[in-house]
């Protein structure tokens, strides 16, 4: 039998490649009249406020983030940019080319999966056409749920809607919002994923002293959960 019977991952750097800001975030700086540079000083500056879901919907988050960079676009303008935006942060994120199988090989062992993301508006609109899709069993977001990694609160809403209890879970992530010691409090297992292009990542909050169970690619998450699986060679230090 599996040691876990549900894995939960992290999004952005996890079941993705490493994330970076895009040429395509120009244009939404121009639809709102601001300078690239400033928007992007303000979208790191505030970004767990508006991944908390306090500031309302996408339009209404996205007209807070004008009056924090003093603009004072169109309502016309913050529509288009509102889109803008949901095209551009879509643009940044790849997957990773492993997320599918390992998530469809977890399955076929009968491993529950899901995902327990940071995250503004733009991820809960378009995850739907990714082909992760249909793989995870549950999805939660910090927009929708109202707080933000490490809080205990993403972790045991996910535990409720797969009716697991913690102990049962193994969770998966690159260690951006203090993520694994927030697992590990939730009474869950965390592994931090090391991949090389993670070098590159744009996170917030880095969990910078983690000292638990690594691995250097997410197909060696079957190893975890499947021993008699071909070794992968997950480092544990």
């Amino acid at each position: 039998m599996p040691r876990y019977h549900a894995v939960l991952f992290d999004f952005f750097g996890t079941l993705t490649r490493s994330v970076q800001r895009g040429a395509a975030h120009r244009w939404t700086a121009e639809l709102l009249g601001c300078p690239i540079d400033l928007l992007v000083e303000v979208l790191d500056r505030t970004y767990y406020q508006r991944a908390s879901g306090s500031l309302g919907n996408a339009e209404a988050t996205l007209r807070w983030v004008c009056q924090q960079a003093g603009v004072h676009p169109s309502d016309l303008a913050v529509r288009a940019a509102v889109a803008s935006r949901h095209r551009a942060v879509r643009a940044d994120t790849r997957l990773r080319a492993e997320a599918v199988p390992v998530l469809a090989g977890l399955r076929r062992r009968g491993v529950r999966t899901g995902l327990i993301s940071d995250c503004t508006h733009e991820l809960p609109a378009f995850l739907p056409q990714l082909a992760i899709a249909p793989l995870l069993d549950v999805r939660v977001f910090s927009v929708q749920v109202g707080r933000c990694k490490p809080d205990l609160a993403l972790y045991l809403a996910a535990c409720r809607r797969l009716e697991l209890a913690p102990a049962d879970c193994l969770y998966v992530g690159d260690g951006g919002s203090q993520e694994l010691s927030g697992a590990e409090r939730a009474g869950m297992t965390a592994v931090r994923l090391v991949a090389p292009d993670l070098a590159e990542h744009m996170v917030f909050n880095a969990e910078r002293g983690w000292a638990g169970p690594v691995l250097h690619s997410l197909t060696e998450v079957i190893d975890l959960i499947d021993p008699a699986a071909e070794p992968t060679g997950c480092a544990v230090p």
